[in-house]
């Protein structure tokens, strides 16, 4: 496979677009990313021609700029395979020939959605899902952040059985969905999407959480946390982790770990307390 992400060329808009089947069946058309009232449109060439009917066909939508960089500027970060413990994290494009037996290949395209799975938070995710699959039975994860799945394919790949990836994001829904796919994992893991805060009540052994703080504050306080076994919190900055940790400090769960290993994004590995 041709690496497809040469160069992004992102449209940036002052609103949200509505965007036909014309452009979404455009096969230079990588996908919309939405942020409240802003969003980005990304295509593989440049794609002037369909901005501008775009925005004769979106009255009150202006284009704010346009940028022109390669995926890896994008992601700000090489897409290449790396490795976490037994697991090894590839591009469909660059997956590493032979295996032997004991490494689990785990085919990952980013596209367009901000991370290669490089990022301190997501790797100490990804150790601690690893760590509680193979010390422990874990059947169901719910995966909040998603993102591309990369922590879901992980506890796939590990031997979950049910797993449940949810992001607001339907870019990144989307993009989770292509990786189901090229994992063969469509009987294991179910993407959806949804608001954090409003998912807690779904039944699982394992909750991660690798999200911005402001939700993280309203999911910790819902009384369907102590009905996991197990759970995992990151995305969260020193002064984050404090007040999370004083929070959890109040419930009946018991902190295993708290890791910071570049000394500014923590994760945080806890379990309900007997």
């Amino acid at each position: 496979m041709i690496k497809p992400y040469n160069m992004l060329y992102i449209y940036y808009f002052d609103g949200v677009p509505f965007v036909d089947e014309m452009v979404q069946n455009n096969e230079t058309f990588l996908g919309t990313w939405v942020e409240e009232e802003i969003s980005f449109l990304f295509f593989s060439s440049c794609a002037d021609d369909m901005v501008k009917e775009i925005l004769i066909k979106n009255k009150g939508i202006g284009l704010v700029e346009k940028y022109e960089m390669t995926g890896e500027q994008w992601h700000g970060d090489k897409i290449e395979p790396y490795y976490v413990n037994d697991l090894c994290i590839c591009p469909p494009w660059n997956k590493p020939a032979g295996n032997n037996g004991t490494i689990k290949k785990i085919v990952l395209d980013p596209g367009v959605v901000f991370g290669t799975g490089r990022h301190q938070t997501t790797e100490d995710c990804l150790d601690l899902i690893h760590r509680l699959c193979t010390e422990n039975s874990i059947e169901s994860v719910l995966d909040i952040g998603t993102g591309t799945g990369l922590l879901s394919l992980g506890a796939a790949a590990l031997g979950c059985k049910q797993v449940m990836a949810c992001d607001f994001n339907l870019l990144a829904v989307k993009t989770t969905l292509n990786n189901i796919r090229l994992n063969r994992f469509e009987d294991r893991i179910l993407a959806f999407q949804a608001r954090g805060e409003e998912i807690m009540g779904i039944a699982c052994d394992l909750l991660v959480a690798n999200i911005h703080y402001d939700v993280m504050r309203h999911m910790i306080e819902s009384p369907f946390l102590l009905e996991k076994k197990w759970f995992i919190l990151s995305g969260l900055l020193n002064s984050e982790a404090k007040k999370v940790l004083a929070s959890l400090s109040c419930k009946n769960v018991h902190i295993i770990e708290r890791r910071c290993l570049d000394g500014i994004w923590n994760t945080i590995l806890g379990k309900r307390a007997c």
